[in-house]
Parts: structure tokens; sequence; C-alpha cells
């Protein structure tokens, strides 16, 4: 089959989510523009023409599952519910969020490094400033998400709801718990994204409840 030229339309997202998938199959470092391109029919030059370059489309398939995953979560933290009911809500969703879209999950796990590397050879000025402000704001949404997690488990806690815990280690390690589903989730498999979901918010409420403290 013949590939696209560049003046042809190509969905961002069939790219940003094409790119997702090579990661998870070769690692950032051995994955070419070239590779990506030929995932949604294109050639390399004409991907040029959506992303500057390998870096830019790592940083917008982190993106956009960071900001899919804030979009879901924010209107339940926002909720009036219980903190306990909030934080069952928020893993369903964030578990599910990643068995949907196993492979910006798994870049979440092991691409962070490769996103904070990233140097600006190959870049001229503009592209570094641009690079860096946008690379400066993701992690500062991804401290934001985890702040959502965070300060759910203090109200929990001020409430009686949950047993004294150190809720910054419990919020990193149940955001670890969550991206690492993408790693080894296989659609099709012995459980659903939501049976997946329903053992894993259980597993965390049941550690927090607090009879455990006895």
């Amino acid at each position: 089959m013949a590939r696209k030229p560049a003046d042809q339309s190509v969905s961002r997202d069939d790219i940003i989510h094409a790119a997702a998938d090579v990661l998870r199959d070769n690692g950032y470092d051995a994955t070419t523009m070239k590779d990506i391109a030929s995932r949604v029919n294109l050639t390399a030059a004409s991907l040029y023409h959506h992303f500057k370059n390998k870096d830019f489309l790592l940083l917008a398939v982190l993106e956009i599952g960071l900001g899919r995953a804030i979009e879901q979560i924010q209107p339940i933290v926002d909720s009036d519910q219980c903190a306990s009911a909030k934080l069952r809500e928020m893993i369903a969703s964030h578990i599910c969020d990643v068995t949907d879209n196993p492979a910006v999950g798994a870049a979440m796990v092991f691409e962070i490094k490769a996103l904070m590397n990233a140097n600006s050879a190959g870049r001229d000025l503009e592209d570094q400033d641009e690079f860096d402000q946008r690379r400066k704001a993701f992690f500062a949404h991804r401290d934001y998400f985890e702040k959502l997690f965070r300060d759910t488990i203090k109200e929990g806690i001020h409430a009686g709801e949950f047993r004294p815990v150190d809720a910054a280690i419990v919020a990193k390690a149940m955001l670890g718990a969550h991206n690492w589903v993408g790693v080894w989730y296989k659609a099709g498999g012995r459980l659903s994204g939501m049976e997946i979901a329903k053992i894993m918010t259980d597993t965390f409420l049941a550690a927090l409840r607090v009879d455990n403290d006895e």
C-alpha cells in the first residue's frame, strides 16, 4: 500500500497512539520516527509535518494520557461523596483508562526518564523553549494529579474513614500500581479492565480501613 503524502489528512490522535504502541514495543532509544510513521502508513518525512521530532512525539503521548486522566478524575474529586467513595471511583477510573490505553500507561512507567533526559540536540532555540515549557507543564500537571489522590487520602484520614498513613507514599504506590497495569494487561485476557479495577480498589480500600490499625 502506498504511503500517504504530507498533505493528506492524518489524525493526530492516531499518530500519538501509534507512537505509544511503538514505544511499548521498542523502547524510546530504539524507536525511530520511521517506525512510528509506518504504523499510520506515512512516510517519515510526512510525520515531521505533524511533530518536530521524537521528543515532541513522546511528550505528546504523555500529555494526552495525563490530560485524559485528570479530566476523568477531577469531577470525582469535586463531588460531594465521602472520601472512601471518591477514592474507590478514582482508582477504578484510572485503572480502566489504563486498560483502555495500555501503551500510554506503559509509557508513564518506562518513558518518564527519557522525557526528563531529552536534550537540545537537533533543536533550534525556539523549539527548545517550547519543549522546555511543555515539559515543565507536564510535570506540574503530573504533580497535581498525584495531589488529587494524596488529598483524598488525607481527607479520609481526617474524616476517620482511613487509618493514619503517609498519604504521599501511599498515593505514589497507588499510582505506580495503576500505571504498571499498562505493562502486563492484555486485552481479551483472563480479566477485563473493570474486573482488575475492582480487585485493586478492594485491595487498596481494605488496606486503608481504620480497623487495619489495630
